[in-house]
C-alpha cells in the first residue's frame, strides 16, 4: 500500500507539471530513484532479520550482529517493522547473555511498535522472550503474566502450533525455576504432544531435555536419562548446539549425583566447550559450578573452589538468581567436605536466603542440607536437626506421587500418540501407493479417450469427405452405401461394446462388494501368521470360522461363474428334458449333513416321476442356494421341508422352513437388487447376491420364483418351470 501511494503521488506530481518541460521529467527520476532505493532497503533489512533468526540456535552472536544492522537500517530508512524486528533480534540476545537491562530496552520499543503496527505475531515474540528473561531473573509474577499475553493472543491467532508448542515450554520453565514439577509437567507434556502431531523436530528435543530436568529433580535419573538420551538422538542431527550444551550438562549433573565422577566431567566438559563458544553466561555460571562439585568430590578442592568462585562471579554480574544459589550453596558443600564449617555456613546462609526468593523447591532443598552439615560442626545441633527436617520435607515434595503419577500418566498418553502417529504414516503411505495407482490407471482411461475421441474425430472427417464426393461425383454413390452399411456396423458393435461394458461394471461391483470381506479376513489370518502374532491354540480355535466363511465364498463363487456364462451371448443353454425329482432329491440329500450339524430337522416330499423341460444345472444352483439360505436362518430344532409337485403344464419347487422369517420390508428387496446379506443364526456369511442369481436362472428356463414370510414363523421359497418347451 505504501509504494502504491508513492507511485501514484508521482502520476499526480507528473500530470500537475506536464507544462513545466523537461525539468519535470527530471524531477520524477529522481523521486522514481529514491523510491526505488527505499524499496531495496527494506528488502534488505528483512533479509538481514530473517539470517539473524536462523543463527540464534548454534551462532548468537552472529544473530545480534545481523539484528543490530537490521536496527540501524530500519531507523536510518524510517521502516517501523524492521526495526521491531530488528529489537526483538538483539533483545532475545541480550537477556540470553544476562543484560536484562539493555533486553528490557528493546524488547518494550519493539512491543509498541508491533502495537502501532498491530502486529500480533510480532507481540507474541516480544512476550514471550520478556517471560523467558524474567524467568531467568527469578522475577515469576512478570514472566507468567507475560506468557499469559503471548498464549492469549497467540490463541486468538488459532493457526500457529509451533509457537504454542515454544510458548507452553516457556511457561514450563517458569513452574520448573519455582520449583513446582507438578506444574511443569503439564506444560512441557501439552507442547510435546503439538510437536510430535506436527512433527517439529527442535522444540520436542527440547522438550524431551526439560521433562528429563524435571524428573532429574524428583530423582527419578533412569527415566530422566531416557529422556536425556532421547533429546540428543533427535537434536544430535540439528545444529541447535545451544540445547546439546544443556543436554551433555544435565546428564553431567546426574551421573555426578549417582558419584560417576569421571562420567560427570567427561560431559560437563562437552558442555562447556559449547556455552564458551556460544558465549551462554546462563550456561556456562552453572556448568562451572557443577565441575567444582565433581572436583571437590574427588578432593582436589582449590580446584573446586575457583571453578564455583569463577560462577558466582559470572551469575552476580549478569543477574543470574538461580546460578547464584546455586554457586553459593557448592561453595557451602566444598567448606563443608574440608571441615571449615564457618565458611560454609557463612555461604549456605547467603545461598538459603536466595533459595527463599527464587522459591524453587529444590535450591531450598540444597541449601537446608548444607545448613545442617555447617551448624552440625558448629556444635549448634538443635538449629542443624531444624534444618535437616526442612531438608527431608522439601525432598518429600519433590518427590510428590502426583508429579511421579503424572509423569507415568503422560508418558503413556505420548507412547500412544507417537504408535498413533506411526499408524497413520503406514495408513498415509498406503493411501500415496493407491492414489498413484489410481492416477496410472485415470492416466490409462484418459489417452484411451482421447484415442477414441480421435478416431471418432477421424471417422467424421473422413465420412464429412466421402458426402462432399457424393456431391461433386455421382459416380461414388457406390463407395458412400459402403460407407453408410459401415456405420451401422459400427453402431452395432457400439451397442454390443455398451452392454458388454455394463455387464463388467455389474461384475466389478459384486466382486468389490461382496468378496473383500472374505479374502481380508484369509490375508488377515495370513498376516498373523507371518508376524507371529498368535498361538497355535488361537490358530485352531479360528480356522472353523474361516473355513465356514471360504466354504460360503466358494459356493458363491461357483454360482457367480455359473451366472457369468449365462450372461455371455455366447452361452449355449442346455435345454433337455430331466428328472426334476432325482435332481432336487440329490440336492436334498447332499444337505442333510449341514442341516444334522445345527439341530434342524430335514424333511423332503418329492414323488418320483417329475420331469420338466429347462436347463439341469441352472435348476440344481437354484435348489442348492434356496436349500442353503434355509439352512442358514434356521436354528436347532428348527424344520425344513423341500417339497415337488405337478400342476397343469408346471413343475412347482417348494424349499420351506420355520426360520427367522422376514419383516415385509426385507421381503420387497427380493430379487430386485442386491440384498443386505445378513449373518445366519450360527453367524453364517453371505453375499446377498445368490436369490438374484437365481432368479436369473430361472427366468432363463422361462419360470418364475417367488417368496413369502413372516418374522418368527419361517420363510417358503417357491419356483415353477415348465414341463416341455
Amino acid at each position: 500500500m505504501k509504494y502504491t501511494l508513492t507511485l501514484l503521488l508521482l502520476c499526480l506530481y507528473l500530470i500537475g507539471n506536464a507544462r513545466a518541460g523537461n525539468s519535470s521529467v527530471d524531477s520524477l527520476k529522481k523521486l522514481i530513484n529514491q523510491g526505488s532505493k527505499s524499496f531495496a532497503d527494506t528488502l534488505t533489512v528483512n533479509r538481514l532479520n530473517k539470517l539473524a533468526g536462523t543463527y540464534f540456535q548454534s551462532n548468537p552472536d552472529s544473530t545480534y550482529y545481523y539484528g543490530k544492522k537490521a536496527v540501524d537500517l530500519s531507523r536510518k530508512i524510517n521502516y517501523d517493522a524492521g526495526l521491531a524486528n530488528g529489537l526483538l533480534q538483539t533483545g532475545h540476545v541480550d537477556y540470553f547473555k544476562g543484560k536484562s537491562t539493555e533486553a528490557q530496552q528493546e524488547l518494550g520499543e519493539a512491543i509498541g511498535i508491533f502495537k502501532k503496527l498491530n502486529d500480533k505475531k510480532g507481540l507474541v515474540a516480544s512476550y514471550q522472550f520478556l517471560g523467558s528473561m524474567y524467568t531467568l531473573l527469578a522475577d515469576y509474577p512478570q514472566a507468567i503474566k507475560n506468557l499469559t499475553l503471548a498464549i492469549d493472543i497467540n490463541n486468538s491467532l488459532g493457526d500457529d502450533e509451533l509457537m504454542q508448542t515454544n510458548l507452553y515450554k516457556s511457561m514450563g520453565n517458569v513452574y520448573f525455576s519455582k520449583g513446582e514439577l507438578s506444574k511443569s509437567l503439564d506444560y512441557y507434556y501439552k507442547g510435546l504432544f503439538i510437536a510430535i502431531k506436527n512433527h517439529y523436530t527442535l522444540p520436542a528435543g527440547n522438550l524431551y531435555n526439560n521433562i528429563g530436568a524435571a524428573l532429574q529433580d524428583m530423582e527419578v535419573y533412569p527415566n530422566a536419562l531416557e529422556h536425556f538420551n532421547k533429546a540428543l538422538e533427535i537434536l544430535g542431527k540439528t545444529d541447535n548446539t545451544q540445547a546439546l550444551g544443556t543436554i551433555n550438562q544435565n546428564i553431567g549433573e546426574i551421573l555426578l549425583a549417582q558419584n560417576d565422577l569421571d562420567g560427570a566431567i567427561r560431559y560437563l566438559n562437552k558442555a562447556n566447550y559449547i556455552v564458551n563458544k556460544q558465549n551462554d553466561k546462563d550456561g556456562l555460571s552453572s556448568v562451572y559450578t557443577d565441575l567444582g562439585l565433581c572436583y571437590a568430590a574427588k578432593k582436589d578442592f582449590s580446584r573446586a573452589i575457583s571453578y564455583i568462585d569463577t560462577s558466582l562471579e559470572i551469575a552476580k554480574r549478569y543477574k543470574i538468581i538461580y546460578n547464584q544459589a546455586y554457586a553459593l550453596i557448592g561453595l557451602a558443600d566444598v567448606y563443608n567436605q574440608q571441615k571449615d564449617y564457618k565458611n560454609a555456613y557463612k555461604f549456605a546462609l547467603e545461598g538459603q536466603q536466595l533459595s527463599v526468593k527464587l522459591g524453587n523447591l529444590s535450591v531450598k532443598a540444597n541449601a537446608a542440607l548444607q545448613l545442617s552439615k555447617a551448624l552440625a560442626g558448629l556444635g549448634k545441633s538443635a538449629q542443624a536437626y531444624e534444618f535437616l527436617n526442612e531438608y527431608i520435607n522439601f525432598k518429600n515434595q519433590l518427590k510428590s506421587n502426583e508429579s511421579i503419577e503424572k509423569s507415568t500418566s503422560y508418558n503413556f498418553e505420548l507412547t500412544f500418540a507417537l504408535k498413533e502417529r506411526q499408524l497413520k504414516q503406514q495408513q498415509y503411505e498406503k493411501d500415496l501407493i493407491y492414489r498413484q495407482k489410481a492416477n496410472s490407471q485415470r492416466l490409462i482411461n484418459t489417452i484411451f479417450v482421447v484415442i477414441i475421441l480421435a478416431m471418432v474425430l477421424i471417422s467424421g472427417v473422413y465420412y464429412r469427405e466421402k458426402k462432399k464426393q457424393q456431391n461433386i461425383n455421382v459416380m461414388l454413390e457406390h463407395k458412400n452405401h459402403e460407407v453408410l452399411d459401415q456405420k451401422a456396423d459400427l453402431d452395432e458393435q457400439a451397442k454390443k461394446l455398451n452392454d458388454l461394458n455394463t455387464l463388467k461394471d455389474r461384475l466389478i461391483s459384486i466382486l468389490a462388494h461382496d468378496l473383500r470381506a472374505p479374502l481380508s479376513t484369509l490375508r488377515g489370518l495370513f498376516g498373523l501368521l507371518q508376524d507371529d502374532t498368535i498361538t497355535h491354540q488361537e490358530l485352531v480355535e479360528m480356522i472353523p470360522s474361516v473355513l465356514k466363511k471360504l466354504e460360503y465364498t466358494s459356493d458363491f463363487l461357483d454360482t457367480l461363474l455359473f451366472w457369468i456364462n449365462s450372461q455371455m451371448e455366447s452361452f449355449d443353454i442346455s435345454v433337455k428334458q430331466f428328472s426334476v425329482s432325482e435332481l432336487v432329491q440329490n440336492e436334498a440329500e447332499s444337505n442333510k449333513d449341514e442341516a444334522a450339524s445345527k439341530g434342524i430337522n430335514f424333511m423332503t416330499d418329492i414323488p418320483d416321476g417329475l420331469t420338466a423341460t429347462a436347463d439341469p444345472n441352472s435348476i440344481r444352483i437354484v435348489v442348492r442356494n434356496l436349500i442353503t439360505n434355509a439352512i442358514k436362518f434356521s436354528d436347532k430344532n428348527d424344520t425344513i421341508h423341500v417339497s415337488a409337485y405337478q400342476t397343469d403344464l408346471k413343475i412347482i419347487v417348494k424349499v420351506t422352513d420355520t426360520g427367522v422369517g422376514m419383516s415385509p420390508e426385507q421381503l420387497n428387496k427380493l430379487f430386485k437388487s442386491k440384498v443386505d446379506s445378513k449373518n445366519g443364526t450360527n453367524n453364517e456369511s453371505g453375499t446377498g447376491m445368490g436369490l438374484l442369481f437365481c432368479k436369473d436362472l430361472i427366468e432363463k428356463c422361462n419360470g418364475e420364483i417367488w417368496a413369502t414370510s413372516e418374522p418368527g414363523v419361517g420363510t417358503v421359497f417357491t419356483f415353477s418351470i415348465p414341463v416341455n418347451c
